[in-house]
């Protein structure tokens, strides 16, 4: 091995300029560069003042020096403290006060503690709701989904999608239309002939299978609960007289489930005394109503995955003898 020493001088040999120690490194350097300056071979670069380096924004904003804009907006849930809060209201006491998923709704959804009757019916409509047999198009889809290998999530959404003004999404327009209806004192008669006009079908009338003489057992049970536990079910008998002209008119053109829910909900929402009437509309028009209806079949659709794969069926195939094949 060489020592440093042959190196440097090996270094020196070749032209370089090597200091005779390491403390002669930055004198040299100086050296040299002060006789490039006065050759003119670089010209110096004036000194300036750096810029002063940005405080962090985390210890501006805890020293409270800045404020940051914020990009979410959250008003039903924080989750800072030790536990979450649902619109205020602790985790824990919800479940030591023995408090039910209706409970969390009404915090999650409408900000605020609503009566055990409401509760209670909101359950009533989650159990009534959660899933109505295989044939329908919800279920159905999951099934298929399922059958073909899809994961849970891919199975809960194809049928979820299905929902909408033909199935189990009508809730909220049956309430907008009964709700404007009735507050304007239109008879079942010109409410009914209105939409008639209109081309609209009436939401929440009318069904594939129940019929005056096959009722469905969910809107009677729902309809003798709020007749018996609510301060005033104004709209649910509203739509039943609806129901009474369009039964003149077709034996299957009953009130269903989804036509039950809306006018009770306005019912709820109306003698509960606990909204304005700007809510009322809000909530309406926002979807809450339909939302009871996903999340309730969300129940079902799982259920109906892990049936079908706990069976372990194979991927479906729809029977040609239930096709017809035309030009």
């Amino acid at each position: 091995m060489e020592s440093a020493q042959a190196k440097n001088s090996a270094l020196q040999g070749a032209g370089a300029l090597v200091p005779t120690s390491f403390e002669g490194l930055e004198p040299l350097i100086k050296e040299v560069y002060t006789n490039l300056v006065e050759e003119g071979v670089i010209t110096p670069i004036p000194d300036f003042q750096p810029p002063p380096v940005p405080q962090d924004l985390n210890a501006a904003i805890k020293a409270g020096k800045v404020r940051a804009p914020t990009h979410i907006i959250s008003t039903i849930c924080d989750d800072r403290g030790e536990e979450a809060t649902y619109a205020g209201v602790r985790m824990s006491s919800l479940i030591e006060s023995d408090k039910g998923v209706g409970d969390v709704i009404s915090l999650l959804w409408f900000k605020r503690s609503l009566p055990s009757y409401c509760t209670k019916f909101i359950e009533m409509c989650i159990m009534l709701c959660a899933d109505h047999g295989p044939c329908v198009s919800g279920a159905h889809n999951t099934i298929v989904t399922a059958r073909a290998g899809k994961d849970l999530v891919s199975s809960l959404v194809s049928g979820l999608l299905t929902i909408g003004p033909r199935f189990g999404g009508a809730i909220d327009d049956a309430a907008r239309y009964f709700k404007d209806a009735c507050d304007k004192g239109l008879t079942p008669y010109d409410y009914v002939e209105a939409m008639k006009k209109k081309g609209i079908r009436v939401p929440g009338i009318g069904h594939r299978i129940k019929s005056a003489d096959n009722r469905d057992k969910r809107v009677e049970l729902l309809t003798n609960y709020g007749r018996t536990f609510f301060p005033s079910v104004r709209y649910l008998e509203y739509a039943l007289q609806v129901e009474k002209y369009t039964l003149t008119k077709a034996n299957n053109l009953v009130l269903n489930v989804d036509g039950c829910i809306g006018s009770l909900f306005l019912d709820l929402l109306v003698s509960s005394a606990m909204f304005t009437q700007q809510e009322i509309d809000e909530i309406v028009g926002i979807g809450y109503l339909n939302g009871l209806f996903v999340l309730a079949r969300t129940i079902g659709l799982i259920g109906h995955t892990f049936d079908q794969k706990r069976l372990k069926q194979p991927l479906y195939r729809h029977p040609w003898e239930d096709v017809l094949y035309t030009k």
